[in-house]
């Protein structure tokens, strides 16, 4: 008769750094799983103890001694259940990403990730060393190989662990969250089913860090390449999958649109960096257009209206029906709402700088002077009331360079800027669809900076469709310009489009960090020199 296990997902929201929080969480997760799940396992994420990424927080002196002192008290604490924990492990010199399989106050078996990451937002071989053993252990009566995160990425730990008696793979991972990467896991999980004939469980974390989301997305694939379990997005949990012989049998969470993923991860983005980094609430400039309405909206839905405040900040320039739209939402909203015209700081800095400015005609100083008033307003409310600035560019923009340092780009985060205007209009439409919070008009009137009389963004860009393709291609795809033209683009404007990205480096260089999105997130993920020749490649 075949054994029948109990396997408990936990996809815990963790904090780096905060290993004394991270170890109850781990603690209080192992005694749900055990008294509320009867579990006979339960496995934490990757580096579940300090979370992820820790950069260069592994390098601190005194750091082995609280990873330690973490680990014996999860040792100690929990009993009748199999605890699988990710940490990192120092041997000397060396650190090691790695995970300790415990029960009944006894260490029963350790893992070391054996393939390290080290493209995109990964950079794990400047830290960690790579582990060279398969690690299979009992789990009544049934070889159960741990192996963590990148390890499933490729063939050879899993053809090592089925060559070493495995019956069930058991991966865990911190794997951040991008649009599409559901899909693309569930790739990864079918081949190396195919290829070794083993079921896999694959456990992830949830939460913001920074620049990254990391989505939970758990999930258990049969021994015939199906499905058997798949946890909810974003969604911290202990989760229960059943195995046996196999197969799992356990909730499939049901498939969401990308509008609805991207939503909820951005929000949860905002949540926790507000929160952890001690933020009363959040603030930011509502100009009446469609990229402020989303991020008011998101940031009303992470926090609640009563801790966001939009700050309308007209100009001379500024259209009736803006400040009207910005109003309606956020009295739809129910945020906070104040009106601060920026028009006597502007006159002010005009006054001061025209000797300077004698014989010369007004061109983008005086427009970006205006956005600069702006963000001088909100920084002065952020210090005063310990309100976060929320920036609200969007990623064509901040590829395109169409923004404004020290104005628009001034803030402590940037929900969306690593979502293309395209998305924006798609997730306002989303947001609307749950609730209508967001003026039709803001959705369907030509964008504008309104910096000047009559100014729209197509003055400045390619129309949004065409601007969100070709940098689709040059910045996620990197493509040439010749294969980009060869896509159907006219020469001359992708020629201009790359140009804006080159040319803007400088200024993503100083933008405040924001949630990862797509495949290619400027930053950590997209690094180019800001000093280079490159405009023929």
């Amino acid at each position: 008769m075949s054994q029948t296990l109990r396997l408990a997902a936990a996809q815990l929201n963790l904090w780096v750094g905060d290993v004394e929080g991270n170890v109850a969480k781990i603690v209080a997760a192992a005694g749900d799983a055990r008294d509320r799940l009867h579990a006979d396992l339960v496995a934490m994420p990757e580096l579940a103890l300090l979370g992820y990424p820790p950069d260069d927080l592994l390098l601190r002196s005194g750091l082995p001694a609280k990873i330690e002192a973490g680990l014996e008290r999860i040792r100690s604490a929990v009993h009748g259940i199999h605890v699988v924990v990710g940490h990192p492990e120092y041997v000397g010199d060396d650190i090691y990403n790695a995970a300790s399989i415990f029960r009944d106050g006894q260490l029963v078996r350790r893992a070391r990730k054996q393939l390290l990451p080290n493209y995109g937002v990964f950079d794990e071989k400047r830290h960690f060393k790579p582990g060279r053993d398969t690690t299979v252990f009992d789990l009544k009566g049934v070889p159960v190989a741990l192996c963590i995160c990148e390890d499933i990425w490729g063939p050879n730990p899993a053809a090592a662990a089925k060559a070493a008696g495995a019956k069930l793979l058991l991966n865990i991972n911190a794997s951040p969250f991008t649009l599409g990467k559901s899909a693309e896991r569930e790739g990864v999980f079918h081949a190396r089913v195919a290829e070794t004939g083993l079921p896999l469980m694959y456990v992830n974390m949830v939460g913001g860090q920074d620049d990254l989301i990391f989505d939970g997305d758990s999930t258990a694939v049969n021994r015939d390449g199906t499905l058997g379990f798949r946890a909810p997005l974003f969604e911290e949990g202990v989760y229960l999958a059943e195995f046996e012989d196999g197969f799992f049998r356990g909730a499939v969470r049901t498939p969401a649109t990308d509008e609805a993923v991207v939503y909820k991860g951005l929000v949860q983005a905002i949540r926790d960096y507000v929160n952890r980094n001690g933020f009363k609430g959040a603030l930011l400039g509502m100009s009446g257009g469609v990229d402020s309405a989303l991020v008011a909206a998101l940031a009303a839905d992470a926090l609640g209206p009563e801790r966001v405040w939009g700050v309308s900040l007209p100009s001379r320039y500024t259209a009736d029906i803006s400040n009207e739209d910005a109003r309606l939402e956020a009295q739809a909203l129910g945020i906070r709402y104040s009106t601060l015209a920026i028009e006597p700081a502007f006159k002010a800095f005009l006054h001061t700088l025209e000797p300077a400015f004698a014989g010369r005609a007004a061109d983008l100083a005086e427009e970006n002077l205006q956005s600069r008033c702006r963000g001088v307003l909100l920084m002065a409310l952020s210090n005063k009331f310990g309100h976060v600035v929320l920036t609200t560019g969007n990623k064509s923009e901040m590829a395109a360079g169409y923004a404004t340092l020290y104005g628009d780009m001034a803030g402590g985060f940037a929900p969306i800027k690593d979502v293309y205007k395209t998305l924006v209009y798609r997730l306002a439409r989303y947001r609307n669809s749950l609730a209508p919070v967001i003026p039709e008009r803001v959705l369907t009137r030509a964008p504008s900076a309104e910096l000047r009389p009559d100014q729209t963004d197509q003055d400045s860009l390619p129309p949004y469709a065409t601007l969100d393709a070709i940098l689709e291609a040059y910045v996620e795809a990197q493509r040439s310009i010749p294969e980009i033209v060869a896509l159907g683009y006219a020469q001359d404007t992708v020629e201009r489009v790359a140009s804006m990205v080159r040319k803007s480096e400088y200024k993503r260089r100083q933008a405040p960090p924001g949630p990862k999105v797509t495949r290619r997130a400027f930053g950590r993920d997209r690094r180019y020199p800001i000093t280079a020749v490159y405009g023929d490649i």
